[in-house]
């Protein structure tokens, strides 16, 4: 057990030869204990004496009477001051500050005259925080000469100019600390100094940073340090000032900037050697360490006594030996006595010594490594509790704690034990006392310090140096060593982060269990409950771009949901400790974690229906909280608790649950190393789970990124939806196995409960996790790039190695290794610390049970619009991050088939769901889709998926609007990929959706008014792209360069415009007859749009201006090309001819007529011209595009002789008719024989049709058009 485990050192026996090397730190003690052992070892108590308090050699004369507490501080006070008080370091020279004592303090503090802006202070003394734009403040001490400094603990990593001013320098509501003359400030967010202008310096700064502020004005310099590490001397030859007009500390913050200041009222967590504290030290300070010291020495020699306990016990027998456990409490009582003394007598010396000596003295007795030594520290604590005034130093020294867990930092040669480590230890084992745990409860800084405790400094490039001085990914060539210096190196760490995440349970699994003593009587979670509320409550609005003031760390926040997720995916593991924890299930209480029980389901729904504050703003899925409260008032099932058979919303063939046969992945054991092809830089052995449930110790970031390629946000304004959707069924499945029932009466409203956990723990996702997780997928997607482009690089050098190219290319190399390397280091720290396997498990778990609780509640109108939208964004990040982890948690093929076959019910049934009042939610579910059937493994889940093949095909056609129509071009595309001319090329037709195409073609033509308004709609967007295309790229020609900004523009709008022409392409393949039959009107929409594109492509001037305005940087030149929008034209011909062949068709609406009645033949032959001349070769394997081709020259032959035709009979026409009032003024090519009522304007009734696709009004006179009246007797 580590509270037997001690310190020994592999000493030998005897006191006198225990004292001899017990402590190895202090040389001169060596030389004491070896001069009092005389030739037989003989130790007396006056030497033992004499070695605890560090006295010279029998400086301490025989002892008459016992060693009582009387005694020691009678020692202390007649020899060991003499020897241990020097005057001169008590009078240290610190001429050269002044502080302002107007305030009648001699405490430096801010200067609250200085203050311009709105700057709070949180806790006292010195934690600010900015609610202004940009405020300023300095301190009421100034210096004039001499050697300064003050620390500065960042709380935010944003925007701060920390440093020094005059009293001249002006604070306005723009310009603060750096921003004038006699002004320097340090900025580690912008990475810049100031003194009026900014200049590259220093480091990048993370919450937790020790900023050391420091001013030389002795060499008239200054400069900072970041956590004890110099940044360099930023400012030379500041201006001399004189007595009392000097240089004052000042800070500078932007809005919900926060920082502690520390002036010397504590001890620096960094001291600089040769720089003061602005502040004076306690005068008892000096004294206290040293009594402190001695105390330290009493307690190492009790232990190695224990050590050699047996040795020890015979040399006392033979030389009487005064045992030192007689010895240890009068001594230590009565260093107390004297160190406590001391203490009250000076004001404000208990906070500085308990954040310094008497921390340091405890860290040292329980020691920084494990083991620790627990019961040396229990005793120290038993004795130190008997003294009045404990409570207050101890309360100071849970709070230095806490600030030190802020604070510390990982260090790679400390693994694991390293960071907050060690503090957190001695905190658990500190509040394990009911005492002090009482005493932190009480305390008024108890939420901030818990806080405090649950803070973890992320790294900086800087930082991520230190932790990993060599990097290897695969096909680099570093030296081969780096590879196993790099395992080594994350195996490190990665114990590191484990034991300090063990810690961060301890702590909460002791907060859990404390009960305060308070009435009416709490139960255990109380306490745990109303923090976790607290935080969510200060943490509103956390997930905005620009977070409100007072916002926790989102250290902070992971911390919280790590502990969390852990205690209901892999259980509490501390037996019948947490036999208080309640749930509603059957199993609740049972050793299987939450999430991992199965069977019987239970959810209690209260929890969407009460207006608790830290929940009130938060968006339900049916508006705002406060307006369902009036429109849909629920009171009756407050009371109630659903329940639900775990998997019963899935089909029963398929069902994969935790009571089924085959488990689901997060209970499945995955041993093979799934690594071999990962992009992952370190190779990873997945240890599977431990067997079935086993205990152990604004928009998704995942989908958005994916989706980011395909939408252009404000660079492309919306078009008008011509769309009048209708609402959807969603009674898609009754629910099986589902009941409601009322609470039972015996379950206390008042003991936490794992859902409230499980619901914390989902809000705690959304406002932490997932900015953390959009910043690990932007790295892995950085690394990839710029690996790509390392090896681009290298093989340009290989090929090209000469010359003022090959300087620039090397120049170039330079700069993306230094890029890889970097992102290297970050995605692996990211693996480390957020895809733990154990966390994988987790969040797997996790998002079955919230889908499953989201599909039962779906059924239930009234409760369903209660539900708050960060349960649907929370499932579907949780879902694309497992989907994308690096190294996987399971093979793709499984991870939907193997437990999530519900995810893709849910986000098939709700992306057009009008209960779901956000249409960027909506949204959410739709790219999801998109994103999901892109791949081959999960485009066989949806076809497997029996609501997916009933309602999706529908579903997609009636969102296809002016919202949503990307996506549903993206999904479109791909169910349809395979079908269409050229599409072999790349093997698409193995991957062909058979299933989904022959659902969309059922579709269309069971509803042809739904389809109507698709193909309407599709031809717009076709038409709008194709015309923002040719633009572009004209601007662009206009200008003789391309910008990055409209090469990606340019490059998204075709991406689009391919892809609506290929899905235009599907349409007339598998619905000819909507063109070919009936009015000609979508044939002659049809037509027009090739035409359209065919002029657009074939008329820029420039070939290789109009590619390299399509490259995106990186793409290779093959990936773009005109025949991706040539294809499917192409295609839609063919397609139309093969439909006109068949006997049906051929005496409806002639292709070739069509073709050959536009009004720009030169430009019809040119594209077909252009069709036939293009090199297809690329597009097909082997020589099947040649019969193709001859089908499209055949039928170019046709058009040109039609048209020839057209031509003579029109020539022959000419001088027979002057006119004819009768023809349509719109096309001039048909009768107008149709009328608008009530305005009665006339035209051709192709033309009217077309026209009211997208507006009710008529052209000539913009009134509402009531019907349309066929003059030729026809039925409009």
């Amino acid at each position: 057990m580590a509270e037997d485990s001690l310190r020994t050192g592999g000493l030998s026996s005897g006191l006198a030869v225990i004292l001899n090397g017990g402590d190895k730190r202090e040389s001169s003690s060596k030389s004491h204990l070896v001069s009092y052992c005389d030739e037989f070892g003989h130790q007396s108590v006056e030497r033992t004496l004499e070695h605890i308090f560090d006295l010279p050699y029998k400086s301490i004369s025989p002892l008459n009477g016992p060693v009582d507490t009387n005694l020691i501080r009678a020692i202390i006070k007649n020899d060991f001051l003499r020897f241990h008080i020097n005057p001169d370091a008590l009078g240290s020279n610190r001429d050269g500050v002044y502080i302002d004592k107007s305030s009648g303090s001699n405490t430096v503090a801010i200067e609250e005259s200085s203050i311009c802006g709105d700057i709070r202070i949180i806790k006292p003394p010195l934690l600010l925080e900015s609610l202004g734009m940009f405020s300023s403040a300095r301190a009421n001490v100034c210096v004039w000469k001499g050697k300064w400094m003050y620390e500065v603990i960042l709380e935010t990593s944003g925007i701060q100019q920390l440093g020094w001013a005059t009293l001249s320098c002006p604070f306005t509501d723009h310009k603060g600390v750096g921003d004038a003359d006699d002004s320097y400030a340090f900025d580690g967010k912008r990475v810049s100094k100031w003194n009026k202008e900014a200049e590259t310096y220093g480091q990048s700064w993370v919450v937790g940073d020790v900023i050391g502020c420091c001013i030389d004005l002795d060499n008239d310099e200054i400069s900072f340090y970041r956590n004890g590490m110099s940044l360099g001397v930023a400012f030379h030859g500041i201006r001399k000032m004189g007595a009392g007009v000097g240089y004052y500390p000042a800070i500078s913050l932007s809005q919900g900037e926060r920082c502690e200041l520390n002036f010397g009222g504590r001890p620096f967590k960094y001291p600089i050697e040769g720089f003061l504290s602005l502040q004076a030290p306690p005068s008892a300070n000096s004294l206290v360490t040293c009594l402190l010291r001695c105390l330290s020495r009493l307690v190492e020699m009790q232990c190695m006594e224990r050590a050699e306990f047996n040795s020890v016990e015979k040399l006392r027998r033979l030389k009487r030996f005064v045992p030192l456990e007689e010895l240890f409490n009068p001594v230590s009582r009565g260093i107390y006595k004297e160190f406590f003394a001391l203490l009250d007598a000076e004001r404000g010396s208990m906070e500085y010594v308990g954040w310094g000596s008497l921390l340091s003295f405890m860290m040292e007795v329980f020691g920084m490594q494990a083991p620790h030594d627990y019961t040396s520290l229990d005793k120290v604590l038993d004795l130190l509790l008997e003294f009045q005034g404990s409570n207050l130093i101890l309360e100071h020294v849970i709070n230095a704690l806490s600030c030190s867990c802020k604070t510390a930092s990982l260090v790679l040669t400390e693994c694991p034990y390293t960071g907050p480590y060690s503090y957190l230890a001695l905190a658990c084992h500190m509040l394990r006392r009911e005492e002090l745990m009482l005493l932190w409860w009480k305390s008024s800084d108890f939420e901030l310090s818990f806080e405090g405790f649950l803070s973890c400094k992320s790294p900086n490039k800087q930082d991520l140096q230190c932790m990993m001085p060599s990097v290897w990914w695969p096909g680099s060539c570093e030296d081969v060593s780096y590879e196993s210096n790099m395992m080594l190196t994350t195996t490190a760490l990665s114990g590191a982060v484990s034991k300090i995440e063990e810690k961060h349970r301890d702590l909460c699994r002791l907060v859990m269990q404390f009960i305060p003593p308070t009435m009416p009587l709490q139960l255990p979670g109380s306490v745990f409950r109303t923090f976790l509320q607290n935080l969510l409550l200060k943490n509103r609005g956390a997930d905005r771009n620009v977070p409100p003031p007072g916002v926790s760390s989102n250290s902070v926040i992971v911390s919280l949901y790590t502990v969390i997720l852990h205690f209901l995916s892999e259980g509490f593991a501390v037996g019948d400790n947490c036999g208080w924890m309640k749930g509603c299930g059957i199993n609740a209480g049972s050793d299987v974690g939450f999430l991992h029980r199965g069977g019987q389901q239970t959810f209690p729904m209260g929890l969407f229906l009460k207006s608790d504050p830290h929940r009130s703003d938060i968006s339900r899925l049916g508006g705002s909280f406060s307006h369902l409260s009036k429109s849909h008032p629920v009171t009756d099932q407050e009371a109630e608790v659903v329940r639900w058979e775990e998997g019963c919303m899935d089909d029963e063939e398929t069902r994969v649950t935790h009571l089924t046969r085959q488990h689901p992945c997060c209970c499945s054991s995955y041993d093979v190393d799934f690594t071999r092809g990962s992009k992952d830089p370190i190779r990873y052995t997945a240890k599977g789970s431990r067997g079935h449930c086993s205990t152990s110790p604004e928009r998704s970031a995942q989908v958005a990124a994916e989706c980011s390629a395909g939408t252009l946000n404000d660079e492309i304004a919306d078009k008008p939806s011509s769309s009048d959707q209708s609402e959807p069924e969603f009674d898609y499945r009754p629910v099986q196995h589902m009941r409601i029932v009322p609470r039972e009466s015996n379950f206390s409203t008042a003991t936490l409960r794992e859902e409230e956990l499980l619901d914390a723990m989902l809000l705690l996702y959304h406002i932490g996790l997932a900015p953390s997780f959009k910043q690990a997928s932007h790295y892995m997607s950085h690394q990839s790039q710029s690996i790509s482009l390392l090896e681009e690089t290298d093989k340009q050098i290989r090929e090209r190695a000469y010359g003022e190219q090959l300087k620039h290319l090397k120049e170039a190399r330079s700069i993306y290794r230094e890029e890889v390397i970097d992102c290297v280091r970050h995605c692996t720290w990211y693996r480390i610390s957020l895809f733990s396997r154990w966390k994988q498990r987790g969040m797997y778990a996790a998002c079955m049970w919230s889908v499953q609780l989201l599909l039962v509640l779906s059924k239930m109108d009234s409760i369903f619009c209660y539900i708050p939208e960060f349960y649907v964004e929370a499932l579907v990040d949780c879902f694309h991050v497992l989907r994308k982890s690096d190294p996987p948690f399971v093979p793709s093929a499984i991870l939907i088939k193997q437990g999530l076959a519900s995810f893709v019910t849910f986000v098939v049934t709700h992306f057009n769901d009008p209960r779901i009042s956000s249409a960027d939610l909506r949204d959410l579910l739709l790219q999801s889709i998109s994103v999901l059937v892109q791949y081959k493994e999960f485009l066989a889940a949806f076809e497997s998926n029996i609501v997916a093949t009933q309602r999706m095909p529908k579903a997609l056609l009636s969102a296809f609007d002016n919202r949503s129509w990307i996506p549903v071009t993206n999904i479109l595309l791909r169910l349809c990929k395979g079908s269409g001319f050229g599409s072999s090329k790349h093997g698409e037709s193995s991957s062909s959706s058979f299933v989904f195409q022959k659902l969309l073609r059922e579709a269309c033509i069971v509803d042809d008014e739904l389809f109507s308004a698709f193909l309407n709609r599709l031809f717009n967007y076709l038409s709008w792209t194709m015309t923002e295309f040719s633009v572009s790229v004209r601007e662009m020609q206009e200008k003789h360069r391309v910008l990055e900004f409209q090469q990606r523009k340019c490059s998204v709008i075709f991406d689009l415009s391919c892809n609506l022409a290929r899905v235009l392409e599907f349409c007339t393949r598998e619905i000819p007859q909507a063109f070919l039959t009936g009015a000609d009107t979508n044939l002659r929409r049809l037509t027009e749009l090739v035409v359209f594109i065919l002029n657009h492509i074939t008329s820029a001037a420039d070939a290789e201006f109009f590619d390299l305005s399509l490259r995106r940087h990186g793409q290779y030149p093959e990936k773009v090309n005109r025949g991706m929008i040539l294809s499917p034209l192409a295609g839609i011909i063919l397609n139309l001819l093969d439909a006109s062949a068949q006997t049906e068709c051929k005496a409806q609406n002639d292709v070739v007529g069509v073709f050959a009645s536009m009004d720009c033949l030169d430009t019809v032959h040119c594209g077909f011209q252009y069709l036939l001349e293009y090199n297809w070769a690329g597009s097909f394997r082997g020589d099947t595009y040649l019969a193709k081709l001859a089908q499209l020259e055949q039928f170019s032959s046709l058009l040109i002789s039609q048209t020839k035709s057209w031509e003579v009979e029109s020539t022959a026409c000419d001088g027979e008719t002057d006119g004819d009032d009768g023809v349509c003024c719109i096309c001039y090519a048909c009768e107008a024989d149709a009328r608008f009522v009530p305005c009665s304007h006339t035209s051709c009734f192709g033309c009217i049709t077309r026209h009211l696709l997208n507006c009710q009004r008529c052209f000539f006179c913009n009134a509402t058009v009531a019907e349309v009246v066929r003059m030729d007797g026809k039925t409009a």
